[in-house]
């Protein structure tokens, strides 16, 4: 494959409208003025294929997703893929993350996968230096992954989490209630379920975050804001997106800012 045929891919069916913002992200954030400015981009979404990441993460299931994965990261490789997101946080906890990537080194890929907590790390070092108390909004399984408050740990932040049955009301209200969470009505999202988004984010400012890590990919489609008051917002799924255009076409990149 020549260099001209070479593309972004997304693993885009966990879930489908996470995988559907990353590709609109990834136009947002290109520097373009006509069609032909875009970066050729392919997306492969089969979310019956993905088992749900919280339920495995939970053990409610012994069926690991990352095997799915794992081949939509081969498909969009004989596809012409080079570089690659996955936008979903909860994908990246160790239990799933370790054993498609072990899959990859195995099957001889040459494929780049781009790692979206630690970007989401580092950008939050270049772009809010003056932070030093970080809140985490998640799915459960994320929540009791513990990923983001490992990764930010280490690199020096104070991290500030939502009580255990604050996170399940978040999880089962704001994202999965099956009449007006996110997973069901994005497009526009419900005042119910921003409602309560809202709730998480007012009470880790109670424990002084100054930034806010919206630590599930559907959780941005009800806060799209960059930044409310003086808390930033900080959503992955973009992070993900420029990080995806800096690796693929540089050139090509808006310069980053705080305004929607």
């Amino acid at each position: 494959m020549s260099s001209e045929d070479a593309k972004i891919g997304i693993v885009a069916g966990a879930g489908p409208y996470a995988g559907l913002d990353l590709a609109q992200k990834i136009l947002q954030q290109t520097s373009a003025i006509i069609d032909q400015d875009y970066l050729p981009t392919i997306s492969i979404s089969t979310p019956a294929d993905i088992a749900d990441r919280t339920r495995f993460l939970l053990g409610q299931t012994t069926k690991n997703p990352a095997h799915a994965i794992f081949r939509n990261l081969t498909e969009l490789e004989d596809l012409g893929a080079t570089v690659v997101g996955i936008p979903c946080n909860t994908a990246h906890a160790t239990a799933i993350w370790d054993v498609f990537m072990k899959k990859l080194e195995q099957s001889g890929s040459r494929l780049k996968l781009l790692d979206m907590i630690s970007e989401t790390v580092d950008f939050l070092k270049e772009a809010c230096p003056e932070v030093k108390i970080v809140g985490v909004l998640s799915t459960i399984g994320t929540w009791k992954a513990g990923f983001y408050p490992k990764l930010l740990g280490e690199a020096g932040y104070e991290v500030r989490i939502l009580e255990e049955p604050q996170q399940q009301r978040l999880h089962d209200e704001a994202l999965f209630h099956p009449e007006y969470g996110i997973k069901v009505q994005a497009h526009p999202v419900s005042k119910a379920a921003r409602k309560v988004l809202l709730e998480g984010v007012r009470k880790l400012e109670k424990q002084d975050v100054q930034a806010v890590v919206l630590g599930c990919t559907e959780i941005p489609l009800g806060l799209p804001e960059r930044k409310l008051g003086s808390t930033y917002l900080i959503d992955p799924g973009l992070i993900l997106a420029r990080a995806l255009i800096r690796e693929f076409c540089p050139e090509k990149l808006l310069p980053w800012s705080w305004k929607t």
